[in-house]
């Protein structure tokens, strides 16, 4: 793909369309690359032996890969990533040495894992950044020079004892040389300079940030960050730190919360005394304010197109704050991967969040597909899991309407690699599928027979807080836990709320929720009381930053952090209960 990143936007849209247009044979030569790239490396000798990988015609080969080297997990690679970490330098997962590892946030497996990262991470990422903006630039185009107010953030990098670099994977790209090189040719990008993004202090990073953002609000083109949480983090800071960002922007001054040294060097070097722009910052944050900050995004960056973010997922519960924030600008979902690799390009971007689906990129990784079916609900899985699968097929046998699970080949030395996403095939772009995604795989509460996933927490909870719109108090955040400790084990919702509710009216929202739960085996134990009336627990307003910054504190990065909706973390549940100040139980099944 480098032939067409040196290009304008219409060259990478050109090459994409090509690639799709021809998906099945992109994908069986990926394979091919991916394989010739690093055969001979202990994982694959396992299960290929000494196969000429690069003297099999190409269908062979698929058909030969797929029928020798099982499906793995994560644990099935952890010992050979393991031993890369502690230094052995032979060829393990891949034939090229791995000096770098990322570090997953821990938030969805409930523990931090290593990932490999290589060059080919940094580039693939850099290349769907200017991928996905070709497609918005076509819907949203934005002015030439104009900048980007950017909520990104890098976190500390440590090394293993075996001299192996590890953090985050945006805070890899925010320090690979291509990241540097893009800044230094599109010195008009971003809002903020290279030693905001780097600072390690995530408080400082979004004060300088925002400052910077006003201090550049007439030329900002769109507002983004990885998640939409860190969005919806930075403004609420705004919402009490605004006065003090006027009062620098008056003085041309840097507030003495900002203590690194060379952050405070390279803001101060940007901004320059504007009592004219503070008064008018000023004016408008004050009528913002008596609205409860509605629109303040169109009203303090008036030139800018849309807020492009993550925001399908875990982070679709900070939509409507999001909204909130954005008044009537478009709200642009940013495209679809993970930590181990970038899957997807948001072709559509005029479409609403709730509608968005992504073309998959064949070039990237090697895609397989779990076909997956809903079990009868009165059926009981032993295996925790409420789908059927069926054998892999590849990128080119998937169906319209079919659900399935990603499975990655990655030239980073992922081997037929269960990812855990759900999604289903839209459509086509091309011969290339369009995925929806639906939820991870894993059921994040069950108790005995019941089977509750991620996207059934959210809908249950977006039920129960309906409710509260009826005393002008909104849900802030959410998580959950399991509780089995005692007999019958019941399920623990905890939330944080900004306003003031009625404890009648929190009963009720303790009520609604428990009758919304729709799994058959859920239903039935709460009837036979198996499973307990579930339990509301209201926590301290500032609860769930605390548990932001425990993540925060254990390597993960703000741009990166999603709040866990299912804990059973004893340092997250000791943060939860000491915090909660206000308990409810439900009565929905006469309990």
């Amino acid at each position: 793909m480098s032939r067409t990143t040196n290009g304008g936007s219409s060259d990478i849209v050109q090459w994409f369309e090509e690639s799709a247009e021809q998906a099945g044979t992109v994908q069986t030569e990926t394979l091919r690359r991916i394989l010739s790239l690093n055969c001979g490396a202990e994982y694959l000798k396992k299960w290929l032996g000494d196969a000429n990988v690069q003297e099999m015609e190409a269908t062979a080969l698929e058909s030969l890969y797929t029928s020798l080297v099982p499906l793995a997990s994560h644990a099935d690679l952890e010992p050979y990533i393991q031993r890369i970490a502690d230094g052995e330098t032979g060829p393990l997962i891949t034939r090229e040495p791995i000096t770098t590892l990322s570090l997953s946030s821990g938030t969805t497996e409930g523990r931090q894992k290593y990932v490999p990262f290589t060059r080919h991470s940094s580039k693939t990422t850099l290349e769907i950044f200017k991928l996905g903006a070709a497609y918005r630039s076509r819907v949203y185009p934005t002015r030439e020079g104009g900048r980007v107010l950017e909520f990104i953030y890098s976190s500390k990098r440590f090394k293993t004892k075996g001299g192996i670099m590890v953090g985050t994977a945006t805070t890899h790209v925010y320090a690979s040389e291509e990241f540097k090189i893009r800044q230094q040719e599109t010195k008009s990008f971003t809002c903020s300079p290279q030693a905001v993004i780097q600072s390690g202090d995530y408080k400082q990073t979004t004060y300088c940030h925002l400052l910077l953002g006003i201090h550049f609000s007439e030329q900002v083109e769109y507002i983004t960050s990885t998640f939409a949480y860190s969005i919806v983090q930075a403004f609420r800071s705004f919402e009490e730190i605004w006065r003090e960002i006027c009062n620098d922007i008056r003085e041309g001054s840097l507030s003495s919360r900002i203590t690194i040294p060379d952050v405070r060097e390279a803001v101060l070097d940007i901004i320059r005394p504007n009592p004219s722009l503070a008064s008018t910052v000023q004016s408008k944050c004050e009528e913002l304010e008596e609205k409860d900050w509605v629109g303040l995004i169109p009203k303090l960056w008036p030139n800018a197109k849309y807020v492009y973010s993550i925001m399908t997922g875990s982070m679709q519960p900070y939509l409507s704050k999001l909204w909130h924030y954005a008044g009537n600008l478009p709200l642009v979902s940013a495209d679809y991967g993970s930590t181990e690799s970038w899957i997807g390009v948001n072709v559509d971007p005029c479409l609403p969040p709730e509608k968005v689906t992504f073309a998959v990129i064949p070039s990237f990784s090697y895609f397989e597909f779990i076909p997956l079916h809903r079990q009868n609900q009165d059926s009981e899985s032993a295996a925790g899991d409420d789908f059927i699968e069926d054998t892999p097929v590849p990128l080119s046998q998937v169906k319209i309407g079919q659900e399935y699970e990603i499975v990655l080949t990655t030239f980073t030395g992922l081997y037929r690699y269960r990812l855990g996403d759900v999604v289903e095939v839209a459509g086509f772009h091309g011969k290339t599928p369009k995925l929806n995604y639906i939820c991870r795989r894993k059921l994040i509460l069950t108790v005995n027979i019941d089977k509750n996933t991620e996207k059934d927490l959210q809908s249950v909870v977006e039920r129960g807080s309906q409710i509260l719109r009826n005393s002008r108090a909104e849900l802030v955040d959410f998580t959950s836990h399991a509780n089995v400790a005692k007999q019958p084990g019941h399920y623990i919702i905890y939330w944080e709320i900004k306003g003031d509710v009625e404890e009648t009216l929190l009963g009720e929202c303790c009520r609604e929720m428990d009758a919304s739960f729709v799994d058959h085996g859920y239903v039935v134990s709460r009837k036979s009381n198996s499973i307990g009336p579930l339990e509301l627990c209201i926590v301290e307003r500032g609860t769930f930053k605390k548990i932001m910054e425990y993540f925060i504190s254990n390597g993960a990065a703000l741009s990166q952090f999603k709040t866990p909706r299912c804990t059973s973390n004893p340092v997250l549940l000791r943060i939860l209960n000491v915090c909660t100040v206000k308990k409810f139980h439900s009565t929905a099944y006469g309990s």
